[in-house]
């Protein structure tokens, strides 16, 4: 009794016309499939255009622009143990974006806070010594600068966060657990979020994301899907410290003020109105201290007074000293911007530039008057 042929041909074997009858049929059906979109090719069994779908087509092109712009951060810090200082590493320690061919790269400021030595990892493998040039804690932004031939510092394209929309695509590109280059894909979430940093400060106008975002993706690029930069990962809502489809990204508006100071003067220069303190009240800031000769204090703004006497006490004279708040300011908006709280001051004041002139509006005796304030430059 003839055996049963075997269901698959082996290589390099002899066919018989029915067989090759059979794969004839079988290669034009599976053509027929591919071209009506059914049938993906498998990779290497097709022409290098495989058929995508279109939002593959635009995951890919995003990607391939973007990831060598890309860095990995590995930082080392020194930490007290007992009587000895030790070196700890921290592989992964964040991602960073290449600004520039001089070597430039963007980070958060936390990625490299206390760093003893940073190395930059870029996307042929190469390792390079960075070193930070700006930082600026109020927003937790930090450039470095490394030194690597042009030929492998590929800049990221800047775009804009003015014109964005929630329900947007978005995409993240960063090493999160030191995975380098790792992509994640997801939507703006909303805008204008905002999102409090170490030094008490709010930074403002905050894209949320839920692209996943993980330890190693702060200071890595959020795209759009042109491959545009629109802001800068910096931080997960997260219990856990993981991903849990609430991410924060700094919004390229921001950076691109920020960023040519740090490269220019290792510090951002705000804008000061010299006053140091306020007290937030139902109707607005009461202030209670200036800055001596500051702006504000030059522009006839009134604080709390200090009131000193003395009397006789026995064979001694005791000079003591009252605070009078009785006719202390209260600022109840800036350039005709109402103010609430001391971050929504600061935030009106420091939209601005040093040397400019703002009105600041204020409650005084039962009345609202407008005092022109000359911004000076905050030391």
């Amino acid at each position: 009794m003839p055996s049963r042929r075997a269901p698959f041909a082996i290589p390099g074997a002899a066919r018989t016309p029915r067989a090759v009858g059979r794969i004839t049929l079988v290669a034009a059906v599976l053509c027929g499939l591919v071209a009506r979109g059914q049938v993906v090719p498998l990779p290497g069994a097709g022409p290098a255009d495989r058929n995508f779908t279109p939002e593959e087509r635009t995951n890919i092109a995003v990607y391939e622009a973007v990831n060598r712009s890309v860095v990995n951060i590995n930082t080392k810090a020194t930490v007290a143990t007992g009587l000895f200082l030790m070196e700890v590493p921290s592989d992964g320690a964040g991602s960073g974006i290449v600004l520039d061919r001089q070597g430039h790269v963007l980070t958060n400021f936390h990625v490299v806070e206390g760093a003893r030595e940073i190395q930059a990892v870029l996307y042929d493998g190469s390792s390079h010594a960075a070193r930070i040039v700006g930082i600026d804690p109020a927003t937790d932004v930090a450039v470095l600068k490394l030194d690597a031939p042009e030929a492998i510092l590929h800049p990221v394209t800047f775009g804009t966060s003015n014109d964005l929309r929630v329900g947007q695509r978005v995409f993240a590109i960063g090493n999160p657990f030191g995975l380098e280059r790792t992509l994640t894909t997801g939507i703006i979430s909303s805008l204008n979020r905002s999102l409090p940093t170490r030094t008490g400060r709010t930074i403002k106008s905050i894209i949320q994301t839920d692209a996943a975002i993980n330890p190693g993706n702060s200071g890595g690029p959020l795209v759009d899907s042109g491959s545009r930069l629109i802001g800068m990962t910096t931080a997960i809502a997260s219990r856990t410290g993981q991903s849990a489809g609430v991410g924060f990204a700094i919004p390229v508006g921001t950076l691109a003020r920020i960023v040519p100071q740090l490269v220019k003067h290792g510090k951002v220069v705000r804008p000061d109105a010299g006053i140091a303190r306020v007290y937030q009240s139902d109707v607005g800031l009461l202030v209670a201290e200036l800055s001596p000769e500051g702006p504000a204090e030059r522009a006839g703004i009134r604080g709390f007074k200090v009131i000193r006497e003395r009397r006789r006490q026995g064979p001694f004279t005791v000079e003591t000293a009252r605070i009078d708040r009785s006719g202390a300011d209260v600022i109840v908006a800036v350039a005709g911007q109402a103010v609430r709280t001391a971050d929504d001051f600061l935030s009106a004041v420091e939209s601005r530039n040093p040397g400019d002139q703002v009105l600041i509006t204020v409650q005084r005796e039962g009345h609202k008057l407008d005092v022109p304030v000359v911004l000076s430059a905050e030391n």
